[in-house]
């Protein structure tokens, strides 16, 4: 500092004033350049003094509450000492300033000890921004002493650097730098995905409301101005870092809040259609729909209650949740809706909860499928199952039911049919209705069955589907 007030004085060396730079501009920045080496003064003697406050250091604690008293009293002059247009001599201090030094002399000789080794209530990663290696030097010795983890940079480039590979959970980032000022870099950072919310506290020898007001307006959580008082500054800390560890916190609970939103989802999903769980999850109550035309089929495994009886229950579900889990990738596969289990009993439907024209076909290829996937698991185990399917279409009504443990389900006569014919078939064949048959003829091949008893219908003519139609 007084090198830097030997060349303002010395008459043979010009005064360091920037080409084109106005009086009111050389007098702002030679406020900061002298700012800098007070606001290191004050810092590095209050922490002097907080080690001194066990010790009966009488002598040295006098010499250093002086050095506060005209630091602090140099600092309340500067304005004037630049002010190079007045000449006129240096106004008495107001009794407002004898005051405020009044009581800081008071404070400083009534210093408690046990308020300045006060652990902070939140601790943190603090990135400490500025070009003036005094300032950086006292923030960070500052920072460590309240129990932080401070790292530095002497630039705003080098700091965009290190928050490229380091996570911060705060900033301190000073105004006036070269290349790239304070403002530049909170600017990047706001406009940064990444970066834009990491709480950033401007430090700044520029006390103007102009200033505070544009770093505000840019995103800045707080602006304290040169030299901080160490008391004021744990405080904004303090409550920064409160606010961020709260947000991380909010931003963690929410994450898992969508996980479990997502895993609800699914399970949802597995056990209702999509379309069904997004008019669920939009508000409707109940859901009802009647499809004019679909295809409903029936698939049984024959003989299950007496292979139950002589397997191990263990090997028994696990048997039948390969075959029931091949059943439904097939159907997945083709756009079919499992409907539900029952025991050794699948139901499927084509044709809903989206209508599709060709639900009697793709129902058809899914019933081939069924019985080859299934002779495909009887090789691979020592148990070994048939199944008998049956089909039919027509007009059905479907929706949801179930207050706790939702399904959907469908109804009406067709599905009486199917099931019907899915009783009455042999095992390793599939039963259709002669309504089916007349869809499907051009692409599959029957082996007629002729008039046959259905429970509940009567007497109808039925045929067994055994293959899809070659193409001509």
């Amino acid at each position: 500092m007084l090198g830097l007030v030997e060349r303002l004085l010395g008459a043979d060396v010009p005064a360091p004033r920037g080409e084109g730079e106005s009086l009111s501009g050389f007098q702002e920045r030679l406020l900061h350049d002298l700012r800098n080496p007070l606001s290191a003064i004050k810092g590095y003697s209050e922490m002097l003094l907080e080690d001194l406050s066990d010790l009966r250091a009488v002598s040295l604690r006098q010499d250093l509450e002086q050095l506060q008293t005209e630091t602090i009293r140099l600092l309340s002059s500067l304005e004037w000492i630049v002010n190079l247009t007045c000449y006129q001599a240096e106004p008495a201090a107001t009794e407002a300033e004898q005051t405020q030094l009044q009581s800081t002399d008071f404070l400083l000789g009534t210093r408690t000890p046990g308020l300045t080794r006060e652990r902070p209530r939140e601790t943190g990663k603090i990135l400490v921004v500025d070009d003036n290696a005094s300032n950086r030097g006292l923030l960070l010795r500052r920072l460590e002493r309240e129990g932080h983890q401070a790292i530095e940079a002497i630039s705003g480039e080098q700091a965009l650097q290190i928050l490229r590979v380091e996570e911060v959970d705060l900033m301190l980032l000073d105004l006036i730098m070269p290349d790239m000022n304070g403002l530049q870099v909170l600017e990047r950072l706001k406009t940064h995905e990444r970066f834009r919310d990491i709480p950033v506290i401007m430090i700044s020898g520029h006390q103007e409301t102009a200033s505070v007001i544009r770093c505000i307006e840019a995103g800045a959580e707080d602006y304290l101005p040169k030299p901080f008082d160490q008391v004021l500054l744990r405080a904004r800390i303090n409550a920064c870092l409160e606010r961020k560890h709260w947000r991380d916190r909010e931003l963690g609970y929410l994450a898992q809040l969508k996980t479990e939103k997502e895993r609800s989802d699914a399970l949802l999903r597995n056990t209702l259609p999509g379309q069904i769980v997004d008019r669920l999850n939009g508000g409707e109550v109940v859901i009802a729909d009647r499809f004019e035309s679909a295809t409903i089929l029936f698939c049984d495994l024959v003989g299950f209650t007496k292979v139950a009886a002589r397997v191990a229950p263990g090997r028994l579900v696990e048997n039948l949740n390969r075959i029931f889990s091949a059943f439904d990738t097939l159907a997945e596969s083709l756009g079919i809706e499992k409907i539900k289990t029952i025991g050794d009993a699948y139901m499927a439907a084509a044709g809903l909860p989206e209508a599709r024209p060709d639900h009697a076909e793709v129902m058809g290829e899914l019933a081939l499928q069924m019985l080859g996937a299934l002779e495909q698991i009887n090789r691979d185990t020592k148990v070994r199952f048939r199944a008998r399917i049956g089909m039919h279409s027509g007009p059905v009504v479907a929706g949801v039911i179930g207050r706790n443990k939702f399904i959907y389900d469908v109804w009406g006569d067709t599905v009486n049919v199917a099931s019907r014919l899915e009783a009455c078939s042999l095992p390793g064949h599939i039963q259709v209705s002669e309504e089916l048959r007349g869809a499907l003829e051009n692409y599959y091949e029957f082996e007629p069955r002729g008039v046959i008893s259905v429970r509940g219908k009567g007497r109808m003519t039925t045929s067994f589907l055994t293959a899809r139609r070659r193409k001509a």
